[in-house]
């Protein structure tokens, strides 16, 4: 290695240190995306990386790790679930986020007829049913486009909220 490319080497680390603090400034909403894989195996990632793209056709995006069991379910059976969390389902987001392989196991979820992933009605607020429309590689992840085909609202419970590394509820007006 040369002393140039150590030095590019360590600048970037930095700039990726400089832009997790940037981003854990930025509130978002947590959610759950699950899919099932061809053999009917749920698997499930906690996201914070959803964002609204379109409404006419209704259509969002996730931002997936690049090698994730959830991001190959997702790719291979061509559909998704977001299940976005309400103000007590902290644990549940942990839970996904451990990458723990007995999360199916202890945490409530349905399989519907016509539902894309895995529903967990007891921790999401609301729940879309999507289709993957387009991927796009970037770095480390895959943005993955979906088309919402149905929108469920189990609970009217208020979200659970991610920002400087840490979890909060929806604040009361």
């Amino acid at each position: 290695m040369t002393e140039s490319t150590i030095r590019t080497t360590a600048a970037t680390a930095a700039l990726c240190d400089d832009f997790r603090s940037m981003m854990s400034g930025f509130p978002t909403g947590v959610a759950v995306i699950t899919a099932e894989d061809l053999d009917g195996t749920p698997w499930g990632m906690t996201c914070s990386s959803v964002c609204s793209v379109a409404l006419d056709p209704p259509t969002l995006l996730v931002c997936l790790r690049d090698g994730s069991p959830t991001l190959r379910a997702v790719l291979a059976s061509g559909e998704f679930t977001v299940n976005l969390l309400h103000e007590d389902a902290q644990g549940v987001a942990e839970l996904f986020a451990s990458g723990d392989p007995e999360r199916f196991r202890v945490t409530p979820w349905e399989r519907t007829a016509d539902g894309a992933g895995p529903h967990l009605p007891r921790d999401a607020h609301t729940i879309a049913d999507c289709t993957v429309a387009l991927t796009q590689r970037m770095g480390d992840h895959v943005t993955v486009y979906g088309r919402v085909r149905d929108i469920r609202r189990p609970s009217g419970r208020p979200p659970l909220l991610y920002g400087l590394r840490q979890f909060a509820a929806w604040p009361a007006t």
